[in-house]
């Protein structure tokens, strides 16, 4: 039986009118409305959006003081460093900045913080280091909008800096209003500055370094020595679209236009280090999709980070022999599975601990100094899909202080809770749905005391909910429902696959297959508009040997189902895949 609560989304809408608008069927119209599109111009973007419908870089604050700081700077051929993060948006946002730079005519190179010596972000020894090794320019990516100590170092040594960042502008709350503190660097270009009139501040850092380089693509005239613009301004966006997907933004305004174009680019990229990735992980050229990024190469690209240093994704991409990148992707994947052996030891005393020790709590803090720091977030996420509660896993680093990732739920404003204890964390930041924070030894219970304590979840909060589309019965299902579907695609963050319900289906055989018996398959029968029956198979993969025991002798099912194609020796069947069921 679900312990989850279903819910239809019932959001209004003339949805006749928006198929005869748009030549799509109602249940189309309703989903489309489902994912926040209300306007003609949103319902056009949603379906027909290209590059012409992304917003303009110039919106973007600052933007037009960094272009010129950088122009001057490529102009003297100053010596400029990009740095930028050991995750996949911090790496591709990093390969944006420098293929950009480089091809107009900048001397430019890369730092990549280490996560065990270096820890998040820009620090004062980076700095340093930058300024002994004659750097004038220091650029940031997917970091930088916390470290107001550390840009003011830089701008005191005598060099410039450049800020390129997404995440959340820090602040302090004085009388109940906030109070941001916006480091004080030469160009600060962040959608989330509360001055910033971007129209939508959803964008990863890669995309916001992708729009400097277009920025100044479109209005410099260094642009016009670049020869390959074409097929440069594509490999940036297939990166692009590549960190929006891995970095968990959400697929909705511009970043779904950038990912579903992205996705037709890197199905036949010709970055030599991205092509080796594909084909040593086994995906089908030609046939990457987002669930490909986030599931299997992604990984792989942050893999590096966790476990050694970013740079190893950095140079694959940035490869140009065929061997030498096949050998790099060789060891991405081999360190990927490494990471993947680490997390499932430690999420599993990770789960033990929360149903031990902490059943109660609303806020799960759990303290594992021998796990690693780099896979810390990952066991977190696995803690709060499995209890569905906000969930931060604390480890100790190698100075035997302490380090901590965070995963939140829908209800929880991650960052701001943290905000409000604050003066527990010697570094923190992030955004509402995930972070990442620094305590100085023996900090882990009175973390989990205060924020226990402040907490207001409620217990309907707690309760994760199943958003039904539309309640449709599996008789209404048909090719060119599920062909229409398609147009929805990629699927993702803020864009599920759509989700159908229908209640007390017939059930006309259901059978475990496999020899692990880890797939149930279920035989149910669907009427339609005209009272014409068919069975449609369907198949349920979590935990099916124990919805075997409970739906065996039962006549009928409700269930929440995403319907496909499943192909099958050269036939094309529709299959419904089951989420749910009461």
């Amino acid at each position: 039986m679900s312990k989850k609560k279903w819910v239809v989304i019932a959001k209004g809408a003339d949805f006749n009118k928006i198929a005869d608008d748009f030549h799509i069927s109602p249940y189309l119209a309703r989903i489309i409305r489902n994912r926040g599109a209300v306007t003609n111009e949103e319902i056009d973007m949603f379906l027909n959006g290209d590059v012409s419908m992304m917003h303009d870089p110039k919106l973007l604050k600052d933007m037009d003081v960094a272009a010129s700081i950088l122009e001057d700077a490529i102009e003297a051929q100053v010596p400029m460093r990009i740095v930028g993060d050991y995750d996949i948006d911090g790496v591709c946002a990093s390969f944006i900045l420098k293929k950009g730079i480089e091809s107009l005519g900048g001397v430019v190179d890369v730092r990549l913080p280490e996560r065990i010596k270096d820890g998040y972000g820009i620090n004062s020894k980076i700095i340093t280091e930058a300024n002994a090794d004659g750097i004038e320019l220091i650029i940031t990516c997917d970091n930088g909008i916390a470290a107001a100590e550390e840009t003011e170092l830089a701008l005191s040594l005598g060099m410039s800096m450049i800020i390129t960042d997404h995440h959340e502008v820090p602040y302090d709350e004085i009388d109940g209003k906030k109070e941001y503190r916006i480091p004080c660097a030469d160009a600060v270009i962040d959608p989330k500055r509360p001055d910033c009139t971007y129209p939508f501040d959803g964008i990863c850092g890669a995309m916001v370094a992708y729009k400097l380089i277009m920025y100044m693509f479109e209005n410099s005239s260094l642009a016009d020595t670049v020869t390959d613009m074409k097929d440069l301004k594509e490999e940036l966006l297939t990166f692009a679209a590549f960190a929006t997907v891995g970095d968990l933004m959400e697929l909705t305004d511009e970043n779904r236009i950038a990912v579903k174009l992205g996705l037709k680019l890197l199905n036949d990229t010709k970055n030599v280090g991205m092509r080796a990735l594909i084909h040593e992980t086994g995906v089908d050229k030609g046939s990457v999709s987002a669930y490909h990024i986030g599931f299997v190469l992604g990984p792989c690209v942050n893999a590096t980070g966790r476990l050694e240093t970013a740079d190893a994704a950095l140079e694959l991409f940035l490869a140009d022999d065929p061997a030498d990148a096949q050998k790099k992707a060789e060891e991405l994947v081999k360190l990927n599975l490494e990471r993947r052996n680490l997390t499932d030891v430690f999420a599993e005393q990770a789960v033990e601990m929360a149903e031990n020790e902490y059943a109660d709590d609303r806020v799960l803090v759990v303290y594992l100094p021998e796990c690693h720091e780099s896979i810390a977030g990952i066991v977190a996420g696995r803690l709060r899909e499995r209890f569905y509660k906000p969930s931060i896993v604390l480890t100790d680093d190698a100075d035997r202080n302490i380090k901590g990732s965070g995963r939140s739920i829908e209800n929880y404003n991650m960052y701001d809770e943290l905000n409000k204890v604050r003066d527990l964390f010697t570094k923190f930041g992030g955004h509402k749905m995930a972070a990442g924070l620094s305590m100085t030894a023996g900090s882990a219970e009175m973390l989990r005391k205060r924020l226990n304590e402040t907490c207001t979840l409620t217990d309907e909060d707690l309760v994760e909910k199943m958003k039904i589309d539309i309640p449709l019965p599996i008789g209404y299902v048909n090719d060119s429902l599920i062909t229409e579907i398609e147009r929805l695609e990629p699927f993702g963050i803020a864009n599920p696959r759509p989700l159908f319900a229908e209640k007390d289906v017939p059930v006309k055989r259901i059978d475990l297959l496999g020899n692990d018996r880890k797939v149930l398959k279920m035989k149910l029968e669907g009427k339609d508009a005209g009272g014409s029956t068919r069975v449609y198979d369907s198949i349920l993969f979590d935990d099916a040997e124990s919805a075997y025991e409970e739906l065996k002798d039962r006549s009928s099912v409700s269930i929440l189902y995403q319907p496909s194609f499943n192909e099958y020796q050269g036939r094309r069947l529709i299959q419904l895949v089951i989420k749910d069921y009461m």
